[in-house]
């Protein structure tokens, strides 16, 4: 597989790559136990999780299976990413990225609030793709959905490793809470930065995820009854300004109102936006 030179990852295989550090993340495997269970070496599990050389498909199906997460998304990510690599996609304007369950996280869904704009650029990417692209855009859409509800988890997924308190501080995605979350609110901020409050049932945890945004760019994260200390997290480089990003976990049970401030580091002001966790 050719491998590409030192720089910005092209959006499309940044989302891929950050999706699968988010699976990898889930199935608590270092990469020379990753390259022990699969048919992939170390340093080719090195070359795919920073975006530089583009995976087989199969090494994909492989890590989704590891991380007991449907491969559908992560699938569907690939092929736009393939599609971008091989020249066959057309240049489009950079969007956010797809979030998976725990991952992925790999979890994940776009938000209903200032999402248009996401979507139009994967309809964008998309139909620049051959007719097989179709059943990709049927996936990302789906996944983009501004509906809160959460997608059912797959039968073998991980169980979460904290609930409520001893979430408290921790990552998401290092905990396992990431399978199937529930998006309370979403808000997109005057920079363009899009912002989303998560909340795990299972894990009595929310917290709060940024993208689209720059080097510098800041999200805290507050419960409302100010019974936990804020927990935050900044976009330190280029790479986190194209993925996903979290903030650390507090505990949050019914009737809880959780609230996400982001402090964009240059050409705007603090902007806050509160969700309240239903019974």
């Amino acid at each position: 597989m050719t491998r590409t030179p030192p720089g910005p990852l092209p959006p499309e295989r940044a989302r891929l790559a950050s999706a699968l550090r988010e699976l990898r993340v889930g199935t608590g495997l270092s990469l020379a136990a990753l390259a022990a269970k699969t048919t992939f070496s170390k340093s080719s599990w090195e070359r795919y999780l920073n975006g530089r050389t583009l995976p087989p498909r199969e090494a994909v199906q492989e890590l989704c299976r590891l991380a007991g997460e449907p491969e559908g998304r992560c699938l569907a990510l690939w092929e736009l990413a393939e599609s971008e690599w091989s020249g066959r996609a057309a240049p489009t304007t950079p969007s956010a990225p797809t979030d998976l369950p725990a991952p992925p996280e790999a979890d994940a869904s776009k938000p209903a609030v200032g999402g248009r704009g996401a979507v139009l650029a994967v309809l964008a990417s998309v139909c620049a793709i051959a007719a097989g692209g179709l059943s990709v855009a049927l996936v990302l859409l789906a996944g983009q959905s501004g509906d809160p509800r959460p997608s059912p988890p797959p039968p073998s997924a991980p169980a979460p490793r904290c609930r409520g308190a001893t979430c408290e501080g921790k990552s998401p995605m290092h905990m396992r809470c990431g399978a199937a979350p529930l998006t309370l609110a979403s808000h997109r901020t005057s920079t363009g930065a899009q912002l989303e409050l998560r909340y795990s049932d299972k894990c009595a945890a929310g917290w709060a995820r940024m993208w689209s945004t720059r080097i510098g760019d800041r999200l805290e994260l507050n419960r409302t009854d100010g019974g936990r200390r804020p927990h935050a997290a900044e976009i330190t480089d280029g790479l986190a300004a194209q993925s996903y990003v979290y903030t650390p976990m507090t505990e949050a049970l019914p009737g809880t109102t959780v609230r996400a401030c982001f402090r964009p580091v240059t050409g705007g002001s603090r902007e806050c936006f509160d969700a309240r966790v239903e019974p």
